[in-house]
């Protein structure tokens, strides 16, 4: 009972965060009407293999996609790479590298870039259909990321990020803002039990601009052209509010931990997410983990009107293999190197890949 107000501390901190926009989640008639869509792709390849049910367990870098908050956890230096293949011989991908640095008693600095990767495409005109003779262009999409996360005590932790989000081709750019916000509670004899919420990618509007979105249009009975330009439509980001909990069942003297998690995701401009995971560890040198994500409607045809707003197929997994490069000493952190593999199931194209890897001094 001594700790029942920081329980409530948290609920009350979760319900201030919901905008508006959450009474309007899981609507379908907001379907397909936010942009910036690669928001929703973790990047991060240990919580990607546990389908993002880590919102209350989540650590470190890996930590920033499910819940800022966990990134309070780091205590001295942590880089991490991730490599996604998205989606089998699509020719797509994804590269994200995360820094996480401990400023001691003022918290957690972190930072991210995301960059997604189409390859190169013909370019085609209305004058000149034909591919191959008009040059090639690349998409650009990248988000660049600044976190700070903070241990309120050995219970409370909680962290905001700030997104800055770029879109656009060779002459159309859009550029906007996005905030994560999150918090932690953690409590038990050995911190078993763990609760976090968390608000991802609030932020305001987004639209294009540039000389892709301008013509010369010659007047009616005149030789006089004049350049048009065309404004581009506002679009909202995929905003969500996520809710989860996880226990540790912690066996023989803590060698080998079952970590049971759930999340709830109340998605703004899709139908609601409810994800169940579990993970193995043995000491912290290896990690096995899977997890299944539940929406209405997803056995049915992506393609279906009333079918699944996800490409997913609610199934991943994925594994980590830990190496201790050194022990911690003289007060000083060891440095640890982890490996990890990540699967995600999709509905076409054979699912998704994801390997990372990281270091922690």
């Amino acid at each position: 009972m001594k700790n029942i107000h920081r329980i409530l501390t948290c609920v009350l901190f979760g319900i201030l965060l919901m905008p508006s926009m959450t009474a309007n989640a899981g609507n379908d008639d907001r379907r397909g009407t936010s942009g910036a869509a690669e928001l929703l792709i973790n990047p991060w390849v240990r919580s990607s293999g546990w389908g993002g049910v880590n919102t209350a367990c989540g650590s470190g870098v890996d930590a920033l996609f499910s819940n800022v908050a966990g990134l309070a956890h780091t205590t001295g230096t942590e880089t991490t790479f991730g490599y996604t293949s998205w989606l089998q011989n699509s020719g797509v991908s994804n590269i994200a590298v995360g820094l996480a640095q401990s400023l001691g008693d003022y918290g957690v600095l972190g930072l991210s870039v995301n960059s997604m990767n189409f390859g190169t495409i013909e370019k085609t005109t209305v004058g000149s259909p034909e591919m191959g003779n008009n040059g090639t262009f690349k998409i650009s999409m990248m988000n660049i990321a600044v976190s700070y996360a903070k241990a309120f005590s050995n219970t409370i932790y909680a962290g905001a990020t700030l997104k800055i989000v770029n879109e656009g081709i060779d002459n159309v750019t859009g550029t906007g803002v996005a905030i994560d916000a999150g918090v932690k509670y953690i409590t038990g004899d050995n911190y078993e039990l763990k609760f976090g919420i968390a608000l991802k990618n609030w932020g305001p509007s987004m639209s294009f601009s540039g000389d892709g979105l301008s013509t010369n249009a010659l007047f009616q009975n005149s030789n006089h052209y004049q350049t048009l330009e065309q404004r581009s439509a506002s679009f909202e980001l995929p905003s969500s509010l996520n809710i989860g909990m996880s226990y540790d069942f912690l066996f023989a003297e803590n060698k080998h931990r079952v970590t049971v998690a759930g999340n709830f995701a109340s998605m703004a401009f899709g139908r609601d997410l409810y994800t169940a995971g579990l993970e193995y560890g043995f000491m912290k040198y290896f990690m096995l983990r899977a997890s299944y994500t539940y929406e209405e409607a997803l056995t049915e045809s992506l393609f279906d009107e009333n079918g699944s707003t996800s490409l997913m197929s609610g199934f991943a997994c994925g594994a980590s293999v830990i190496a201790p490069l050194s022990k911690a000493k003289n007060g000083k952190n060891g440095i640890d190197i982890s490996f990890d593999y990540s699967f995600r199931a999709t509905k076409v194209m054979g699912g998704i890949h994801s390997i990372g890897a990281s270091l922690a001094l």
